[in-house]
């Protein structure tokens, strides 16, 4: 079966009717699958030897293992580049100035950094659903095309600092980011050229919603005239020290009292009225104090919650028996974001068997789900470590999706775009890159750093050696898929790729084989054979629709 079919199979599942059931408690058997599917939609693509931890230890250590507060990893450095006069190797910059005349090659290097840091977050997030919200809040409020790596590197530690916080507090503090300034023109607004492209986003995207229309200029949520009365609100911030060569290298938002909008301003009924006078610096958190006194506002981003952690289909009953309850849990945790997300996690309602295996995995997710599943090593020597990491980023970059370079104010398209959302993730371009990519990894390998250096690659004599009875052919396939998949395999795709390890053998031939091997695995004759063998059965469970989903 061609993979390209299987998806369209897969479509037609994911339209059937999807009863919820609620918000209530998960009370049923805990398997290695409800771990599985926990973890994966948790993480970026948990290993074995954690699904196995969380089948021991049950739901509730699960997740207050994904949920427990750990410090702030420690900040990228310079891996290499001896051209810095402010950063020796091996000091981070984070707080440098650029120097005269280097700029380029400075902000070159930590900019490289800064992605390759990143993509390690990833793959050394341990159980952690730290780095999964992470990325969906620069889903929520993202950026693009910031040019100096010291704001981005503030913004991400922002988003990472409030993970599962406070949706209120987070969204002030991104409200006056240096590079949320720049992203959405906040820096040119003020009170005698007013810029409305942050007030519309935080009211359109960030925070309430539209709603369906109600007449010109006029939406359940909000009207034009309160995107204007919001853009004089938020008149009179810049950012400051982008790419500077002060000696103290500071940098950062400013309030302008000069070109702040000192005027009342005055909102329509949706904010019942309110009027916001001149409170200078303090003016826009009461503005957002009076957008999240709305209703709607949690259950706006209780729907993207859940699209990213459950499905993309909410359907009548969903948003009466989930979102509803998620919004209202939302609103008595006065907008914390942990214990409404912590309900979702644990419910009946999260683990019904048909959003298990259902929405196809970001290209980040793909990646790292090779990675850790195969324990694929890294170099620990500083510069290769982070060029490494550094070469994971320039594949998602072909894959279509660029961290720190959202394409759209509204987020990657697999997460708001109907009637496609994550097989957005899948096309013409895409789907090959994902091919050759698992291939080249099982295969030969990619070279990290250097042409004559050890390459990047899955072993996959040691990857067999991690399984409970590598002898048996039916076993082997049974658990690599357990390993691989979100759900388990049909009794036919099991036979074909055991048609795939073994073609027309009895079962004993791989016995033998295997066992051969095991007792003598010097002999590179016989390791060449079964290496062979479970490079060509890998090879095809990556490119089985299976491995593409979450």
């Amino acid at each position: 079966m061609t993979t390209s079919t299987t998806f369209a199979r897969q479509k037609s599942q994911e339209q059937a009717p999807l009863p919820p059931l609620g918000l209530s408690p998960y009370i049923g058997p805990w398997t290695i699958d409800h771990a599985s599917h926990l973890l994966r939609r948790g993480m970026f693509g948990p290993n074995y030897e954690q699904i196995k931890w969380s089948t021991e230890v049950g739901l509730t250590a699960t997740i207050q293992k994904l949920f427990e507060e750990i410090p702030l990893p420690a900040p990228p450095v310079n891996p290499a580049y001896n051209g810095d006069n402010q950063v020796d190797i091996g000091d981070t910059w984070i707080n440098a100035r650029y120097s005269q005349g280097s700029l380029v090659d400075e902000m070159e290097y930590r900019e490289r950094s800064l992605y390759g840091w990143t993509f390690g977050r990833m793959l050394e997030e341990g159980i952690s659903i730290r780095e999964t919200l992470t990325l969906f809040w620069h889903n929520h409020f993202p950026i693009q095309a910031i040019l100096d790596p010291k704001y981005v590197y503030r913004y991400s530690n922002l988003l990472r600092s409030h993970a599962w916080g406070n949706f209120r507090e987070l969204t002030k503090e991104i409200t006056v980011d240096p590079s949320m300034l720049i992203y959405l023109n906040g820096k040119q607004n003020s009170g005698e050229e007013p810029n409305e492209n942050y007030a519309r986003e935080l009211l359109e995207l960030f925070t309430i919603g539209k709603g369906p229309q109600i007449g010109p200029g006029d939406y359940t949520n909000y009207t034009e005239e309160d995107v204007k009365q919001f853009a004089r609100v938020l008149s009179g911030w810049r950012d400051y020290g982008f790419t500077t060569h002060d000696s103290d290298g500071d940098f950062g938002a400013e309030f302008y009292p000069s070109r702040h909008d000192n005027g009342t301003k005055v909102l329509s009924d949706r904010f019942n009225n309110e009027e916001i006078p001149n409170m200078g610096d303090q003016e826009y958190k009461r503005l957002i104090d009076i957008i999240f006194d709305q209703s709607e506002v949690a259950k706006f981003i209780c729907r993207k919650l859940y699209r990213w952690f459950v499905f993309h289909e909410i359907s009548p009953e969903t948003e009466s028996d989930v979102i509803i309850p998620m919004a209202t849990s939302l609103i008595a945790n006065d907008y914390e974001i942990r214990p409404t997300l912590i309900s979702l996690l644990s419910s009946e309602h999260f683990f019904d068997a048909k959003f298990q295996g259902v929405m196809i995995k970001n290209p980040l997710e793909f990646m790292m789900s090779i990675y850790k599943n195969f324990d694929i090593s890294i170099s620990n020597v500083l510069d290769e470590k982070y060029y490494s990491w550094y070469r994971l980023y320039g594949f998602t970059e072909l894959m279509q999706m660029t961290y720190y370079s959202v394409p759209q104010v509204a987020g990657w398209s697999a997460y708001y775009r109907s009637p496609l959302f994550y097989r957005d993730w899948i096309n013409a371009s895409t789907l090959p890159l994902r091919m050759n990519f698992s291939d080249t990894m099982i295969n030969e390998g990619i070279f990290p750093f250097q042409a004559n250096g050890p390459k990047m690659k899955v072993d996959v004599l040691a990857f067999i050696t991690t399984i409970d009875n590598p002898n048996n052919p039916n076993a082997v396939i049974e658990e690599f898929a357990r390993i691989l998949f979100p759900k388990p395999l049909s009794q036919a795709k099991r036979d074909y790729l055991k048609a795939v390890l073994i073609p027309g053998l009895p079962d004993f031939e791989w016995t033998a084989e295997y066992g051969s091997y095991a007792a003598d695995p010097e002999n590179s004759q016989l390791a060449n054979a079964v290496r062979t063998k479970l490079r060509t059965l890998l090879k095809t469970m990556l490119k089985m629709s299976e491995f593409y989903l979450n």
